[in-house]
């Protein structure tokens, strides 16, 4: 699942290391509890994007519920301030681990290259980027089986997911991963969309006058 929080009228969330630091604990703490695993994630000025996965179900929800409960009081107190921090509940879509998964673990490492916040993904600090290239271990990053397979098919696996990242994505497939996140879709192959529509019996392919291009099996433009 690749979910999004922003900051209420995309104010900051975070405003000195120490509270990227201690959100990063809590998520650590938190979606280990709830036996979350988390894949890739990046923590940007006003809001955050994590892939995760879990067998338990409703455990996500749960898990970021909790989250917010322990962040967003510290904060105000920190900062004297009151209300919500974020904009409303977090935002979520299921994706097919069938080749679309890659595509979102560079979506989101790539994301302060794209708001030109760093030349490079590892310039950034607050990523499993640098988990994902074996610069430094985080123990809040667990590898996905997909991203493991891919990294082995390599002699040197950094190697291949640091040209993987320098590949960036085509604008389609940024145009798709968007949409089907801010509609809350499922991503993925047209199989694995009938497959989520019928096991939850709701809609998850995405419906506007500007759809996106379904994201091409195999491409890797730069963005």
């Amino acid at each position: 699942m690749h979910l999004t929080h922003r900051g209420v009228n995309r104010a900051a969330i975070f405003l000195e290391t120490t509270d990227y630091l201690e959100y990063h604990r809590l998520l650590r703490q938190v979606l280990g509890e709830f036996e979350v695993s988390v894949h890739a994630y990046v923590l940007m000025t006003n809001h955050v994007h994590l892939l995760v996965s879990s067998a338990c179900v409703g455990a996500v929800s749960r898990a970021m519920s909790v989250l917010g409960k322990h962040y967003v009081p510290d904060f105000n107190r920190k900062y004297r301030r009151t209300g919500t921090l974020w904009e409303g509940r977090f935002k979520s879509c299921l994706v097919d681990s069938d080749d679309y998964l890659l595509r979102v673990y560079r979506y989101i490492e790539l994301n302060p290259v794209r708001a030109a916040m760093v030349e490079r993904a590892e310039d950034y600090p607050w990523s499993s980027v640098h988990s994902n290239l074996s610069a430094e271990p985080d123990p809040l990053v667990t590898p996905h089986p997909v991203f493991t397979a891919f990294a082995a098919g390599d002699r040197r696996p950094a190697s291949a997911y640091r040209t993987w990242l320098q590949q960036g994505i085509s604008p389609d497939d940024l145009a798709a991963i968007r949409a089907h996140l801010q509609q809350e879709r499922a991503l993925g192959s047209e199989r694995f969309q009938r497959m989520i529509s019928e096991t939850l019996n709701r809609p998850v392919v995405v419906r506007s006058r500007g759809r996106p291009r379904r994201l091409a099996p195999a491409s890797a433009d730069w963005d």
